[in-house]
């Protein structure tokens, strides 16, 4: 499996694409279309928000898990956008798990509205897709599956009951006009139509896939920071971006995970609202910025930045059994004279190494800094780990020493080629 390490925004989606063209499936087991999983091949740029990254290869069957929360009119936008691009997606590369939960126009509304509602300083940084409002409605038991819209009698009825709450809270909680439910029907079972060639049961297809030795990757969206459980709570997602999300998210077995990936950037950033204890300023921040073009693939939002937390990197493979992980975007350091670990909080006079659960005392930490020499030499030609800059190799090194996991892959430049394996200790080719 793979999953992010810190807040989202790791590359998750390069390593994904790297690993499907040695797999035979790739299933997406959380979230909804706000995460953003951006590729760059053959000179083009592809963002997938629903569509596990494995589309792009040509050998793996892609599979939306349970787990994951669905808009079926950007679904059905990023189908058509892929094709255009030259991606065939068809029910034999790509299906759709009946059970995964629907996003409706009142989940964005709810969403929207009670971010607006919210005071300053205690906005949650809601994408405003819906995500956290159709998860409350699968827990509360009155959400629509995609199974659902392929049934419209059944749907229709449905709708109906649900929408009378849901257009009551809009009217008489957060003051807004209600929703047509005829509208939204009439919309909503088109996309049944559309998608009904691509829906079936995901769980099953895992389940025999793994009884048959077929190796499969599971993928993750935003980070192991903004897991439901996990995270630095309230400012997370609303679904478990780690492990525990696999099991749930696609019917899977815990035998099924030979190998765990962790992501993460040679430096750290977050987008939204929330405790960041290694967020820099001014030039660092620009230049990590600029160099980085960290702006959101989903939002298009400025991403904080700041130096690597090993902290909360190691907070997060200890959480998730990280088994090996993948370095990415160590070109983007290239260049500055120093470059820092943090390896520790500074807390009420003395230094910590845990990474807390409050938030008030998250907000307070300093962070401890290692600091090590930088270095200038352009990464992007780089083909072997032999060629990388001293102070480069030092880094990762050092990462590794800090976290007791091997790094098995380094990112080198933006392009689809651009990385090092440093070692066989994931999945050979």
């Amino acid at each position: 499996m793979v999953l992010g390490t810190q807040w989202g925004d790791e590359g998750k989606g390069r390593i994904v694409d790297l690993i499907a063209s040695r797999t035979d499936l790739v299933v997406r087991y959380q979230g909804g279309n706000n995460a953003g999983h951006t590729i760059v091949t053959d000179g083009k740029k592809i963002i997938l928000h629903h569509v596990p990254s494995g589309i792009l290869r040509e050998n793996s069957l892609s599979l939306i898990g349970n787990g994951v929360v669905i808009d079926p009119k950007v679904l059905v936008a990023e189908i058509d956008a892929l094709r255009s691009a030259g991606y065939p997606v068809s029910p034999s590369n790509f299906l759709i798990s009946e059970r995964a939960h629907v996003i409706m126009p009142y989940h964005r509304e709810i969403d929207l509205l009670r971010e607006k509602r919210r005071a300053s300083g205690r906005k949650i940084g809601t994408t405003g897709r819906g995500i956290g409002p159709v998860y409350e409605d699968k827990y509360a038991r009155r959400g629509i599956r995609m199974l659902d819209l392929t049934e419209p009698e059944a749907f229709r009825n449905r709708l109906v009951s649900v929408m009378a709450e849901r257009n009551a809270y809009i009217e008489k909680v957060l003051g807004a006009e209600s929703l047509d439910p005829e509208r939204v029907y009439e919309e909503y079972v088109g996309y049944g139509e559309v998608l009904r060639p691509f829906i079936s049961d995901v769980s099953a297809i895992v389940r025999r896939s793994g009884d048959e030795g077929k190796r499969i990757l599971f993928e993750g969206a935003q980070g192991s920071l903004l897991d439901i459980d996990f995270g630095t709570y309230p400012y997370v997602t609303s679904s478990n971006a780690g492990l525990g999300g696999v099991f749930s998210g696609t019917g899977a077995v815990p035998a099924l995970i030979s190998s765990i990936v962790g992501v993460a950037k040679a430096y750290t950033t977050r987008v939204g609202e929330g405790p960041f204890p290694t967020e820099e300023s001014g030039e660092i921040q620009d230049a990590l910025r600029r160099e980085g073009e960290e702006y959101g693939a989903t939002t298009g939002r400025s991403r904080r930045c700041g130096w690597l937390d090993g902290v909360a990197l190691n907070y997060a493979l200890r959480t998730n059994g990280v088994t090996a992980i993948a370095l990415t975007k160590l070109d983007v350091l290239s260049g500055f004279e120093k470059v820092k670990i943090c390896t520790g909080y500074g807390y009420n006079g003395s230094v910590t190494k845990e990474f807390p659960a409050s938030l008030s005392v998250l907000e307070s930490c300093e962070p401890s800094y290692e600091e090590m020499d930088g270095w200038d030499e352009d990464l992007a030609g780089i083909k072997s780990a032999e060629h990388l800059p001293p102070n480069a190799l030092r880094f990762v090194k050092r990462v590794e020493e800090l976290t007791g996991v091997p790094v098995w892959i380094v990112s080198v430049g933006p392009q689809r080629d651009m990385y090092l394996e440093l070692r066989d200790c994931v999945v050979s080719r």
